[in-house]
């Protein structure tokens, strides 16, 4: 079935097996170290990032205890060279966690995409190309956030386990700051793995919605944007590799732009102004797409007629005006 059918059902999707055949699953299924020396043979030389954590973070990534840092430390360095750190802790349920994530596979491993490209020939990839990363580290958890695309993740060596949470249970997963965030996006506050239930009491609402996906080599998991997920990293050795994704043109701004817009112009009205703009963002914005200006001459339709380039940048222009006045 084409990834935009799966997709559309707005649920989760696990996919059992599809990559199992893929070269690096099978160097993974022959041991860590394997994999290992299978991976750095695609190490282009280019630094990477990694986020190192104390062992008393227990391999959690996320916010300090007061929440105006992060309690991990990045740095760049040689891939190989943290491969070689990750081989040498293999056996140490006290070694640092070591997280390298979100690495372009194009530019830091150049011809891997090739070797772990997924059997999908659909043709909202091939119109929406997407964004291929790995995800390399030792038994570590990326605290529960969200992405603002679809997301084909693939689990290539060791085990994990996704928790997921619709996008309406947000008020119930506690978000913190919306700086700093560990990874681009704001992430919960809450420790899934020991949810402190009198501290955050509507988190027993998020957990009664949640769906857990496990993992093993050669599955993959398909969930579209905005569903909130916990991921933990189960062996020693983890490797994935994930297909970040929006079915919109490139030209459609983030909404992230508008969320912080909204807090400068619209948060602290009055409750009525409010109910009277969320009235308004219905009809223009969450209704139909064509709703507007369906009523209107198409030569006077202006904004509300279908955006293309050029049209977004004439708008961009002046919303950028009207912020600058």
């Amino acid at each position: 079935m084409p990834v935009a059918d799966l997709i559309a059902d707005g649920r989760p999707v696990i996919l059992r097996g599809i990559a199992r055949d893929l070269p690096l699953v099978a160097a993974g299924l022959e041991g860590a170290e394997s994999a290992m020396t299978w991976l750095k043979q695609f190490d282009g030389g280019r630094p990477v990032t990694a986020y190192l954590g104390d062992p008393t973070i227990s391999g959690r990534f996320g916010y300090s205890d007061d929440c105006t840092g992060l309690n991990f430390k990045r740095e760049s360095g040689s891939l190989s060279g943290y491969l070689d750190q990750l081989l040498a802790s293999l056996d140490d349920s006290d070694a640092p966690a070591i997280y390298i994530g979100s690495t372009d596979i194009d530019l830091y491993l150049p011809g891997l995409r090739a070797q772990a490209a997924l059997p999908f020939g659909d043709a909202q990839l091939v119109e929406n190309p997407p964004l291929v990363s790995i995800w390399i580290g030792n038994r570590t958890v990326a605290s529960t956030h969200y992405d603002m695309s679809n997301n084909l993740a693939c689990c290539m060596v060791g085990r994990r386990r996704f928790t997921l949470f619709p996008p309406e249970q947000v008020a119930n997963l506690y978000p913190g700051p919306l700086e700093p965030t560990p990874g681009g996006q704001v992430v919960s506050m809450v420790n899934l793995g020991a949810p402190d239930l009198d501290r955050y009491p509507r988190y027993a609402e998020a957990l009664a919605h949640a769906e857990v996906a496990e993992l093993e080599p050669g599955d993959v998991l398909l969930y579209p944007a905005l569903w909130w997920h916990n991921v933990e990293a189960l062996d020693a050795f983890n490797v994935m590799i994930n297909y970040w994704w929006n079915a919109v043109p490139r030209f459609v701004d983030t909404p992230m732009n508008t969320l912080l817009h909204g807090v400068l112009s619209l948060r602290d009205r009055p409750e009525h102004e409010k109910q009277a703009w969320r009235a308004m963002f219905d009809y223009y914005i969450f209704g139909p797409a064509e709703q507007a200006g369906a009523h209107l001459p198409e030569h006077a339709r202006g904004e509300l007629a279908p955006l293309d380039a050029m049209s977004a940048r004439r708008l961009r222009a002046k919303i950028l005006q009207r912020i600058n006045r």
